[in-house]
């Protein structure tokens, strides 16, 4: 069964080869590897140029689509998604590029699919205490009050409402209406999880360690962080007037 990683980037010259080693360098328990999607938004430190050059090492298993400019995070997943059904992977996964998340817990998330019947496993922060290093105190407390307001809104029972690091089974990703995803920012995240709940997958988190990026800066910004906490009433308002079957 195959497995494709999802990396969208913007200005990760400082973080991208040694991601994709990285990834590249981990072998599932059924003996094979992942591939690798990045989503360059033109960002103008060469990002893009470097993974060229790396495709060059990794033929068929480094691929790239390169876009004009910034279009948001939820726009680079959906094309990513859609790019992997396309070409029939069994396993979806997304994943920061600036080692946030750490790319040797792939493995754990690819076992709660492939192994522990999840059809969505969530790189949690928050399932086992906070697990969060080197941010301040502020955003910890942000992130995880946001997570409190979503499963009180939502009535969705995810301890980490906000995470980026999942994986998905294909089966979802061809449920979900990708083109009827509104959000592109945090929000994206979210309206993610909600669809695959109300439609009734399984959705399993696993327990991470999130370290904030050593190299690079962060995209996150205050009207991201708006965009979810208004998006989340917007969803579940929507929701009360839809039926979601599979």
């Amino acid at each position: 069964m195959s497995s494709l990683v999802i990396i969208p980037t913007y200005n990760e010259l400082e973080n991208i080869a040694e991601m994709i080693q990285a990834v590249f360098s981990l072998v599932l328990p059924n003996g094979k590897g992942f591939n690798l999607l990045i989503i360059d938004d033109g960002s103008p430190d060469g990002t893009a140029q470097v993974v060229k050059e790396l495709q060059k090492k990794y033929e068929n298993r480094l691929f790239l689509v390169e876009r004009s400019g910034k279009l948001g995070l939820g726009t680079a997943y959906i094309l990513g998604f859609e790019w992997a059904l396309e070409r029939d992977y069994d396993y979806i996964f997304e994943m920061d590029a600036d080692f946030s998340h750490n790319p040797n817990d792939l493995i754990a998330l690819w076992r709660a699919c492939a192994e522990e019947n999840a059809d969505v496993a969530i790189g949690s922060r928050y399932i086992k205490g906070v697990n969060v290093v080197n941010w301040p105190m502020s955003r910890v407390l942000m992130s995880y009050f946001a997570s409190y307001y979503v499963r009180f809104v939502t009535g969705m029972k995810v301890m980490d409402t906000t995470a980026g690091f999942k994986c998905y089974k294909k089966e979802v990703l061809k449920t979900i209406p990708l083109r009827n995803i509104r959000f592109v920012g945090y929000a994206f995240q979210i309206e993610m999880k909600f669809l695959a709940w109300l439609y009734g997958f399984h959705i399993k988190e696993v327990p991470i360690i999130f370290t904030d990026r050593a190299k690079g800066s962060s995209k996150m910004t205050a009207g991201i962080f708006k965009e979810a906490i208004v998006g989340v009433l917007q969803m579940k308002i929507q929701s009360l007037f839809q039926k979601y079957q599979r």
